[in-house]
């Protein structure tokens, strides 16, 4: 179970609105690797271009004063420069060590799609993983094995890097950029479908992750580590990633995802 997690948590932050890359920079191969299917978007998806989106964006941001004389955004295939600019003004200098090289956007778009899938493919991760081995307690042959609570220890500057987060600027450069982002999902093969619908169906799963306050056995039937609990190994991917990171963490990341469900969509009049 090598660890890659800390590859989701920029797309979690700018959309989960992008609310996943930093999530995607936590979650590591911890699972076995599998194909990522792609299933074809469900039929209430196909509806949306006759009935417009279910959770459409909100067209100003409350407290944020706007931006005048923007520049116009560049094609999505030209778009990786430019966005590193405003992620930089957010984070700080230091995330663009962290960021693929290209397609930046794309694979944020991607990530999220497939967080309550089985799987997440590398080759669309935002981000890379975190240094250090996945950690078990039990490695004494019995076949029998614990988490190590160790390992949550190496969110700490994760989950407090987006519990700072200033939300209403980042959902600023989310909205700013959802043309974009609203290119790529079509691109994934949603051409009636609406990002911001998906982003907002991502974080309601997610915060369905059941809360688990014990340690967590683990089997290792090959390589890899996977729970004992037939129910939370049938977890999503996305929802793993909420186990992985610990309950005291993960109880902090499903707040910080309830205040930006709020601010990703526009109050009904």
């Amino acid at each position: 179970m090598h660890d890659r997690s800390s590859q989701w948590l920029i797309p979690l932050i700018l959309t989960g609105a992008a609310a996943a890359a930093l999530w995607y920079y936590w979650y590591q191969a911890n699972t076995p690797t599998r194909p990522a299917a792609v299933p074809a978007p469900p039929p209430v998806v196909q509806e949306l271009a006759a009935t417009g989106p279910r959770y459409p964006l909100p067209q100003t941001m409350p407290g944020l004063s706007e931006r005048e004389n923007l520049p116009a955004l560049p094609p999505l295939d030209q778009s990786d420069a430019y966005f590193r600019l405003d992620l930089v003004g957010l984070f700080g200098s230091g995330i663009t060590e962290l960021l693929v090289d290209t397609a930046v956007i794309e694979k944020i778009v991607a990530t999220i799609d497939n967080l309550p899938r089985d799987h997440v493919a590398e080759r669309i991760r935002p981000l890379g993983g975190v240094v250090g081995p996945y950690l078990a307690d039990g490695q004494d042959g019995s076949g029998q094995y614990t988490v190590n609570a160790a390992n949550h220890q190496r969110y700490d500057f994760l989950v407090t890097l987006l519990g700072n987060a200033d939300l209403v600027a980042l959902v600023e450069v989310y909205r700013r950029f959802y043309p974009l982002f609203q290119d790529a999902y079509a691109g994934l093969g949603y051409p009636h479908g609406y990002f911001n619908d998906r982003a907002v169906e991502v974080i309601d799963h997610l915060l369905e992750t059941p809360e688990v306050r014990e340690s967590l056995e683990l089997v290792r039937p090959h390589v890899l580590y996977e729970y004992a609990d037939p129910q939370l190994e049938a977890l999503s991917s996305g929802q793993k990633l909420l186990l992985r990171i610990g309950n005291e963490h993960a109880l902090r990341v499903k707040q910080f995802l309830e205040e930006l469900r709020v601010l990703i969509i526009e109050p009904a009049a």
